[in-house]
């Protein structure tokens, strides 16, 4: 498929800036990883990012887990959807019915929107939304490295910016889109979100921790939440803190 630039359609999902040191450098204007086109100007598109998309390298042990987890014709949930990387390779390569991507940073909404389109992709959902207790607001903190923004206010030092982000019944919107398999990347924000979730209809879930900001009481929150669930921790599928949880049998 050769790339095609829907910028246009997505404003904010590109940074004209960047996109010319790359064409005065030589630099490529899409990437492709894991069968997935990247545009090289998206604002979140670091050169480590670039780099790292290049060589298949990026997100590497979530993208491993996802690709032996995510089965044709299952629905998908991700928390933490950043620029678009894991829902497309997953509607790219795992044909789910449904993916389900949640994020809270808004000025990405556009860059997943762009990706998503920009590779044909039409069974993957865009929510800005986060998800808590109970409807509402609540506030997320944009950090100078965007993949490190989240609900936590410290160190804030980075914090760039300040947003007030819609919050949805986090059960009641899981128990809607029943997902089969759940991945989950939302920088320490898994010890308050999972426990809420009635995560009885997965098969699997993948989550990063973040013991950084949730020290190992948050990790066992965690552990607990997928063990209520009747998920068991899958050492075959887990690499370092990238953990997989599977449903025995």
């Amino acid at each position: 498929m050769d790339p095609v630039d829907h910028s246009d359609r997505f404003p904010g999902s590109s940074d004209p800036a960047m996109r010319e040191r790359l064409a005065s450098n030589g630099k490529l204007a899409h990437i492709t990883s894991h069968g997935v086109i990247f545009p090289t100007d998206l604002p979140p598109m670091l050169h480590k990012t670039r780099r790292l998309l290049d060589q298949n390298g990026y997100e590497d042990k979530e993208t491993a887990a996802a690709l032996r987890v995510v089965q044709k014709g299952d629905r998908v949930v991700e928390l933490g959807a950043g620029m678009g990387y894991m829902s497309s390779v997953v509607a790219r390569n795992c044909a789910p019915a449904e993916v389900h991507a949640f994020e809270a940073n808004p000025a990405l909404i556009p860059c997943i929107r762009r990706v998503h389109s920009e590779n044909g992709i039409t069974n993957a959902t865009v929510h800005h939304a986060l998800l808590g207790r109970e409807e509402g607001v609540a506030t997320f903190y944009v950090r100078r490295e965007f993949v490190a923004s989240s609900m936590l206010p410290d160190p804030v030092e980075d914090v760039i910016s300040t947003h007030e982000v819609p919050v949805r019944p986090a059960r009641d919107t899981i128990a809607a889109l029943r997902p089969d398999v759940l991945i989950c990347d939302i920088e320490g924000a898994e010890e308050m979100v999972l426990p809420l979730l009635d995560l009885t209809t997965l098969r699997a879930a993948i989550v990063e921790l973040h013991p950084q900001y949730i020290g190992l009481q948050g990790v066992q929150r965690v552990f607990d939440a997928m063990r209520q669930g009747g998920l068991t921790y899958n050492p075959r599928r887990s690499n370092g803190k990238v953990v997989t949880f599977s449903r025995p049998g």
